[in-house]
This record gives structure tokens, C-alpha cells and sequence, in this order.
């Protein structure tokens, strides 16, 4: 599928962590603090631990029955500090998401995101999270002319965590949309691009430059550095 050959969209749904939140910067914020609490920052490697959690976290998420992300995070992060020989303590969870939910957005979002709600789109944003989490990072998408998010849908309420399309299948029931009357845009393609191929949606990746990889079977229909690009390529579809 090609861009400039559809139909403008109803809606842009949105993942919130690595595409509108500094979700990388911010977790090894949150890292860091857990192993200084440990007094071992300066033996263990950050991105190594992140790698181990995040491993572990995915696979979580895809085993039934489903469970709220703050569990899953929790077990994920045990899991991982006890890979390293770390004793997990009580309130590592808490720095966890406390955290995650005061990640602030990129430095660009705010103002691409008041410009596509000028040029008429609703949004919405589509996240692996749970509903009490993410409203800390919504509550940052705003500046003093307004909020610019219309909708949020996570997974917590639809039950299934990315890259499940059952969680995009909700979304787009719960906005009485067509797949086609939608543009996600998205910086992870492991956890987006699979639903796009899987469903036909169209796709727009921000690719940040953080090393993340295509999958080998899905091209997204567009590609850009960050988001402010995103109102400058809809002008040129004249949408």
C-alpha cells in the first residue's frame, strides 16, 4: 500500500512509549535508580539488564491468562535482577512505573501534535499499559492552547498486549472505524508492524535512530526521523 494513493483518514492512532514518550531515556532512568538502590550501578550494565527485562516482559505479556501490565512489569524485572543475581526488593515495581508514567514526550511531539489536530484529525493512542500509568504521560501532551490526545486504548482494556492484533481490533471497534479510515504511527516494529501486516492497517514509523530493525516481511507505507515530519508529509497528500 502507498500513501499518496488513499484515502484520507478518520483517525491517528499512535503508540505513546519510544514514538511520543522518551521511553528509552526514561527507562534507564528508572534502571539506574533500581541498581544505585542496590549498590551495584557500577557493576552492572544498564542497557544489559534493560535487554534481559524487556525479553522477559514480551513474553509475559503473551501468556495467558492476561495480566494487568503493572504485574507483568513486576515480573519481568524480578525475573531479570535475579538473572544477574540481584535480590528484587518490594518497591522496585513502584520506581518502575512511578517512572514510566512521568516520562516526558519528545521535544517535538507537543507542537505536532496541536498542528495535525489543527489540520483536523482525531487522535488516539493505542499502548502495551495499563489505564492509571499512561495518564501521567496523556497528561504531558498537552501545552496552554489544549489537549491534543481525543482517545486513549490500552492493555488493559482490551485484554491483549501488542503484538496481538486483538488489541488494534478493539481499538478500531471502539472508534467505530475501518482499518482503513485509520494511520497508526509508531516507532517499534516488532511490536506494531507486525499487527499492520497482519491487518492491512496503514502504518507510519518514526524511526529515532535507536538501532530498532524492520521485520523482514512488512515495509511501513511511510517513514520519518520524529514526529513533526508527520504533519509536513500529510500536506503533501493534501490531506
Amino acid at each position: 500500500m502507498s500513501l499518496p494513493h488513499t484515502h484520507r483518514p478518520y483517525w491517528l492512532t499512535f503508540d505513546c512509549y519510544g514514538t511520543l514518550i522518551q521511553w528509552d531515556e526514561g527507562l534507564r532512568k528508572a534502571v539506574d535508580t533500581i541498581l544505585h538502590s542496590k549498590g551495584t550501578s557500577a557493576s552492572i550494565d544498564t542497557e544489559r539488564l534493560i535487554e534481559v527485562y524487556d525479553r522477559h516482559e514480551h513474553r509475559l505479556e503473551q501468556l495467558p491468562p492476561h495480566r494487568n501490565f503493572r504485574t507483568v512489569a513486576g515480573e519481568g524485572l524480578r525475573l531479570a535482577l535475579e538473572d544477574f543475581d540481584l535480590e528484587p526488593a518490594p518497591d522496585d515495581i513502584a520506581v518502575l512505573t512511578q517512572s514510566i508514567s512521568a516520562m516526558p514526550p519528545f521535544p517535538e511531539v507537543v507542537p505536532a501534535l496541536r498542528r495535525l489536530k489543527a489540520m483536523g484529525f482525531r487522535t488516539c493512542i493505542v499502548s502495551n499499559t495499563d489505564d492509571d500509568i499512561i495518564a501521567g504521560n496523556v497528561a504531558q501532551l498537552a501545552d496552554g492552547n489544549g489537549h491534543y490526545i481525543d482517545r486513549v486504548i490500552t492493555a488493559q482494556q482490551a485484554g491483549a498486549y501488542k503484538p496481538n492484533r486483538r488489541l488494534f481490533d478493539y481499538a478500531h471497534e471502539q472508534l467505530g472505524v475501518s482499518k482503513d479510515d485509520v494511520v497508526h504511527i509508531c516507532a517499534s516494529p516488532h511490536l506494531d508492524h507486525a499487527a499492520a501486516r497482519d491487518i492491512g492497517f496503514r502504518c507510519v514509523w518514526v524511526d529515532r535512530g535507536t538501532g530498532r530493525k524492520l521485520l523482514p516481511d512488512y515495509t511501513p507505507d511511510a517513514i520519518v526521523r520524529t514526529l513533526d515530519e508527520v504533519p509536513t508529509l500529510f500536506k503533501t497528500l493534501d490531506w
